[in-house]
């Protein structure tokens, strides 16, 4: 898993501000470029046009998929499937990536989510990143994640799943809107957050030191922290993951978040992860397995009792 976690990281050494030097160009450039600084799509050469395929990481159940959002983009995807799933209740991962590079680029992550840990594994590029149209910003990827989500749920084959959340960086920031957006809904079974600001006006001061007394101009605001406060459904488990020497988003504003997060929350660490080698600490995706098996799977079997349903086997948690 090493190597295949290497390969990730050559694609990915790019800060979640394309370079802090910019700010010194003045308040009009973070006003006027803030949306080229903050999703740098083009990041790494040529990001938008050569996408890994699931091929070239010898994953063999996977699916390129291209679907319509209603502002009129279209979205890539590649959905991964388990050889022989290994959670014997289907999980569908939403994934939601940072702001550099595209979805091929985090193939090796769903590769074990996928192989290792026996989920279905939707990865969704937002809009002008890899293979989708469009340009990216707040209300456009805002977009993008409910037209993911919608579409998973009404995909004939995973629909029947359970749906979790997963995102890293930005992406965490698209999974706390989503889950505020959609937490009535009572098809969220679970959330994972890894390495999670809580706003990018509050990140600006140590991304871009030069720009914190400007930062009020920054309108991509994604206010990680003001939508956790406002989730109401107590039952959807909360997984946060904290590389502890991230050296992009400060590990104190993940622990803030998770303080403020009103639902049941599990907290794990990463003494030696950074911002983009948190994934590949030990112990990572045992956090997520047990995530999955104990909050997951076991939590919704004990609310579908509660409930009185009678098409749930109380045996069947793992295979």
């Amino acid at each position: 898993m090493s190597n295949i976690l290497g390969t990730m990281f050559s694609y990915l050494r790019i800060p979640l501000f394309a370079s802090s030097g910019l700010a010194a160009l003045g308040s009009s450039l973070l006003y006027f470029k803030q949306n080229d600084i903050i999703y740098p799509a083009n990041l790494p050469a040529g990001a938008r046009t050569n996408v890994p395929t699931p091929e070239q990481f010898n994953i063999t159940q996977a699916e390129s998929i291209k679907f319509p959002t209603p502002d009129g983009e279209t979205l890539h995807a590649y959905l991964l499937r388990p050889p022989t799933p290994s959670l014997r209740k289907n999980i569908t991962l939403v994934t939601f990536h940072g702001n550099a590079g595209n979805v091929g680029h985090r193939l090796p992550i769903g590769k074990v989510l996928s192989e290792s840990l026996g989920c279905h594994v939707f990865m969704v590029e937002y809009r002008g990143y890899g293979l989708s149209t469009g340009s990216p910003d707040e209300n456009g990827l805002s977009i993008d994640g409910q037209t993911a989500l919608d579409y998973v749920r009404n995909h004939q084959e995973l629909r029947k799943t359970q749906i979790v959340l997963y995102g890293q960086s930005l992406g965490g920031a698209l999974v706390v809107k989503l889950l505020q957006t959609n937490e009535q809904a009572g098809d969220i079974a679970g959330v994972i957050l890894e390495n999670t600001f809580l706003s990018i006006r509050k990140l600006i001061p140590s991304v871009m030191p030069p720009a914190k007394y400007i930062a009020y101009l920054c309108h991509q605001r994604w206010n990680s922290e003001e939508l956790m406060a406002k989730v109401t459904d107590k039952g959807i488990p909360i997984l946060f993951l904290s590389g502890r020497k991230d050296e992009i988003v400060p590990p104190s504003m993940m622990k803030t978040l998770y303080e403020t997060c009103p639902t049941k929350k599990i907290w794990k660490e990463f003494p030696n992860g950074d911002h983009n080698s948190t994934v590949a600490e030990a112990g990572y995706f045992d956090a997520i397995w047990e995530f999955l098996v104990q909050e997951v799977l076991k939590g919704r079997r004990k609310e579908n009792f509660k409930r009185g349903d009678t098409d749930v086997d109380r045996d069947e948690l793992w295979s």
